[in-house]
């Protein structure tokens, strides 16, 4: 394996006119420029030495502003605005409901999968899946814990037959559970 090269003198000058064009986070300070390395000149022969220096023109170049970021986050991908203002306005009426509370990871992985061929054959849009909060997780916990369904069910759909049928992922509105509970927005068949 090769080392790192390390940044040219180029490269190390646009890092830190890059670098001073950001605001730090509160708190922290702006991290100081690299040392340019020291390069010895070699010594110029008597020829060289009594031509006239020339100096380069300095290139100016203009700066562009810089763009605040949009106001508003861009949607996810998947859905309209029409049905992210039915989402967050609580207006869905989910065509079925997945409770997961007193399951086991693997009863739980079963009831899902059942639960979205179920919705699949009924034809429905909306399934609500209440699995409890998620919560942090401890790299060394074997999903035994409370909150264990929560952190799987994401895997879980993402590695399963069905995730090319979900369109959305959203979190479910207060009155169907809130942070506890998710809408699996399904494509309309056909």
């Amino acid at each position: 394996m090769r080392a790192p090269r390390g940044l040219s003198t180029g490269e190390q000058a646009a890092w830190a006119h890059l670098a001073s064009s950001v605001k730090p986070l509160p708190g922290k300070t702006r991290p100081r420029p690299p040392a340019l390395p020291v390069t010895l000149a070699p010594i110029p022969s008597a020829a060289v030495r009594n031509a006239p220096i020339v100096k380069p023109a300095a290139v100016v170049r203009p700066r562009k502003p810089i763009s605040p970021p949009p106001s508003a986050p861009p949607a996810a991908p998947g859905l309209d605005s029409h049905w992210d203002r039915r989402v967050k306005a609580g207006r869905l009426d989910p065509d079925l409901t997945l409770d997961l509370h007193g399951h086991t990871l693997d009863t739980a992985y079963d009831r899902v999968m059942a639960g979205l061929d179920q919705a699949q054959m009924m034809g429905a849009r909306v399934v609500l899946v209440i699995a409890g909060r998620e919560r942090p997780v401890d790299p060394a916990d074997r999903m035994a814990k409370r909150g264990a369904i929560r952190a799987k069910l994401l895997d879980w759909l993402a590695a399963s037959r069905h995730s090319d049928t979900i369109t959305a992922v959203r979190r479910a509105h207060n009155r169907h559970g809130g942070e506890g509970a998710l809408y699996l927005i399904l494509k309309r068949r056909g």
